[in-house]
């Protein structure tokens, strides 16, 4: 397939003032998008200006929520240069998405290929201050205007692009996040593991409570029971517990997380931590802090990268983390992390693509 490259007329200034970037409401000059059509396959590769969509009213996503994406992003290196990370897992588990929601695959090679010639033409949109990046969101929808159940056979494939801060306005400051034990958002057999709009809807009741409450975020319980963690909202959840860490299994209720995944081999392999990926009781979690074996809480996620819990609360029960702190390892797993991202430490698993 052939990439077709539109360039825009005009293009929208910089911001100035890379402090108040805040998260996904700044949208660079160009976008890719990539068309599907039964029987013809995808088609019609083109990085173009960034322009609002024409759409059916019966447009089938907007009806039956026939839509998967990713995030990922590009960081600005020390020596001027741009760094994505593992952006090919990002679109092998597109695709995984994909055979869930019945949306045809893409070629993930060519996608990536398109992906960085998208961050080539919009390079000076990466930010260069600290902790800031250009925020990539690949997303897959159903455009075919019919009322009907059924899957699609018409889809828009399109990357749109960000620069961003950070995605909590604390920062790295801990958060403090509630144990939600009435709704459930996922359970085997389901669509948890996926990367669909419908897992982030049914997580917005949750999340509107806990922010009336004072909370920034949902810890979920499993969907069966409710009595074993899952993950947050916008974050797979660690425990570290009497020098080990914990976090509950990919068993199809939760998603599988790069950053998760790059967390837990650098805790094993560069800290020599042990990882436990196995269910754990919110109870026993509360009956470790008691006990003084909750060392650690953080959660894992693109957007956030590492954040630090500070306090949880459920049911009646509420406990402080650390101190209210960040933790010793949360610490050291953000700087390593954050350190290869950016180029500023040395990249030893093969996870960097430099452009």
């Amino acid at each position: 397939m052939k990439l077709e490259v539109q360039k825009a007329q005009s293009l929208k200034p910089k911001p100035e003032d890379e402090s108040k970037l805040g998260f996904g409401r700044i949208f660079t000059d160009h976008m890719l998008t990539i068309e599907y059509t039964a029987g013809k396959g995808w088609h019609d590769a083109k990085i173009k200006p960034y322009e609002n969509f024409s759409l059916s009213p019966a447009c089938s996503v907007l009806h039956y929520s026939q839509t998967i994406f990713e995030g990922l992003k590009a960081y600005r290196t020390p020596s001027g240069g741009i760094n994505l990370f593992r952006p090919w897992d990002n679109f092998k588990r597109m695709n995984i998405s994909a055979e869930r929601l019945c949306i045809p695959k893409i070629d993930e090679e060519f996608a990536l290929e398109a992906l960085i010639e998208l961050i080539r033409l919009e390079q000076d949109w990466v930010p260069h201050s600290e902790g800031t990046s250009l925020y990539i969101r690949p997303t897959i929808i159903a455009t075919d205007p019919f009322l009907g159940v059924r899957a699609g056979e018409q889809y828009l494939f399109y990357i749109i692009l960000s620069p961003v801060g950070a995605y909590y306005a604390s920062g790295l400051a801990p958060v403090d996040i509630y144990v939600e034990d009435e709704y459930v958002r996922a359970v085997k057999g389901g669509m948890g593991f996926a990367k669909t709009g419908g897992n982030y809807a049914a997580s917005l009741i949750a999340g509107e409570i806990a922010h009336k409450r004072g909370f920034s975020q949902v810890l979920w319980l499993d969907g069966v029971e409710k009595k074993y963690v899952e993950e947050v909202g916008s974050m797979n959840i660690f425990f570290k517990i009497r020098g080990e860490l914990y976090t509950a299994p990919l068993a199809g209720s939760i998603l599988p997380g790069i950053t998760r995944d790059s967390i837990i081999r650098l805790a094993k392999d560069y800290y020599g931590v042990k990882v436990h990926e196995e269910r754990i009781a919110i109870a026993d979690i509360f009956e470790e802090n008691e006990k003084g074996g909750l060392e650690e809480v953080f959660g894992t996620g693109t957007a956030a990268v590492v954040s630090p819990v500070g306090g949880m609360t459920w049911e009646d029960k509420s406990i402080k983390i650390s101190g209210g702190k960040m933790g010793e390892l949360t610490s050291k797993l953000y700087d390593k992390l954050t350190g290869i991202q950016y180029g500023k430490e040395k990249d030893e698993f093969g996870w960097i693509k430099t452009l």
